[in-house]
């Protein structure tokens, strides 16, 4: 199967025991019908991830201008941690 976006051929992979497409030059993921709810479900019935707690935790800050408050880093959701290729 070809990706829609770039004409690439898409590769085959599996993601918590549902097939997926992805093209490895865009990086787009494809998704057949059911999929996305078969995985939605299998990751919501999995334990959530530990939390790593750093010894000495520094916030981030931004050096980019006068008055601009620290900005933190946006809580990554579930797809990401799914569709790390």
């Amino acid at each position: 199967m070809k990706c829609p976006v770039d004409n690439e051929t898409l590769v085959m992979t599996e993601r918590s025991g549902v097939e997926i497409d992805y093209c490895p030059k865009c990086r787009g993921v494809w998704l057949d019908r059911g999929e996305l709810d078969k995985i939605v479900e299998r990751s919501a019935s999995a334990p959530p991830p530990s939390p790593q707690v750093a010894a000495h935790p520094q916030p981030r800050v931004d050096s980019g201008g006068y008055g601009q408050t620290p900005h933190r880093k946006k809580k990554d959701s579930f797809l990401g941690d799914l569709f790390d290729f």
